[in-house]
């Protein structure tokens, strides 16, 4: 954390947004895991239901609308990088293919960040990702195999855009117009994608449904508590703690998708969050 950073609330908020995220992984699984919905109609109706519901909320609590000069085109687009290429990956990656790629590339791009601005791991800081790291591997192996060339490059991209885009989230003074600016311009992004993929639009109910939810509430709400945590976190740390979302993101199958619990679940949660928990405890000692 920052110097001046507010512990507890971070530390919530932080909780917060890792719950969101693993949701949305649910979410996005159940989605396209049971053909509901095509992955390209999934991507832009998240983003439009978002930037909707952001755009709602900031008015209520701020005015008519976001000032321009919150959010950016950049960030926008490291948004739209993230979300579409998530959703294709998942066409033909497995979920734990997926969850290493993707949380790979979203440690490598933070990570080497970090470093290059001088805000990398401490020795006990890098003992704990890797035990983390190791927990995560551990945990999806068993359904690992030769991921198809095309998924894991989109998912590749997903990771490094999201690594990118909560970096930038960090020099933001107000989450909730940052996250509605950024939502907002997105949509021209997503407007695009629609016209070149309707052909092959499909899409029911439920998958229309799951969509909106990944949009309003495990999304849009999700990253406005993301952007106000990261205000509390260094690069690393924030690289760090997002380990623990797989480990949610299959709680979550257990929970509201009937999977199985195993030993395997078990042991790698414990190294997961035992490793989140080591890098986050000994930053807060050295600052004492």
């Amino acid at each position: 954390m920052s110097e001046n950073a507010n512990g507890p609330r971070t530390l919530a908020a932080v909780l917060v947004a890792l719950v969101a995220f693993a949701a949305n992984s649910v979410l996005c699984r159940v989605a396209l895991g049971e053909s509901a919905i095509d992955a390209a109609s999934f991507s832009t109706i998240r983003l439009a239901s978002g930037a909707g519901m952001l755009w709602l909320t900031s008015a209520a609590l701020t005015g008519p609308a976001p000032d321009k000069q919150y959010g950016d085109w950049t960030s926008a687009s490291l948004l739209f990088l993230y979300a579409v290429p998530f959703s294709f990956a998942y066409v033909s990656l497995s979920a734990g293919t997926g969850a290493l790629v993707l949380f790979g590339s979203v440690q490598a791009a933070m990570i080497l960040i970090a470093l290059l601005s001088g805000e990398g791991p401490r020795p006990s800081e890098w003992l704990g990702l890797f035990a983390a790291v190791l927990g995560l591997v551990y945990l999806m192996w068993p359904g690992l195999s030769a991921p198809p060339p095309v998924g894991s490059a989109l998912m590749a991209v997903a990771g490094i855009s999201w690594g990118l885009y909560s970096l930038r989230g960090r020099r933001s003074v107000d989450p909730l117009r940052t996250t509605t600016g950024n939502f907002v311009r997105a949509l021209p992004f997503a407007a695009v994608l629609s016209l070149i993929t309707w052909r092959g639009t499909s899409m029911s109910p439920k998958g229309m449904l799951l969509a909106l939810l990944s949009g309003t509430l495990t999304s849009g709400g999700g990253y406005v508590v993301w952007y106000q945590a990261l205000r509390g976190l260094t690069a690393a740390r924030a690289a760090i703690v997002q380990l623990a979302v797989p480990v949610l993101a299959a709680i979550g199958g257990v929970v509201f998708l009937s999977e199985t619990i195993t030993s395997r679940l078990l042991v790698s949660t414990i190294m997961i969050l035992g490793g989140v928990g080591l890098a986050i405890v000994s930053r807060q000692r050295q600052r004492r």
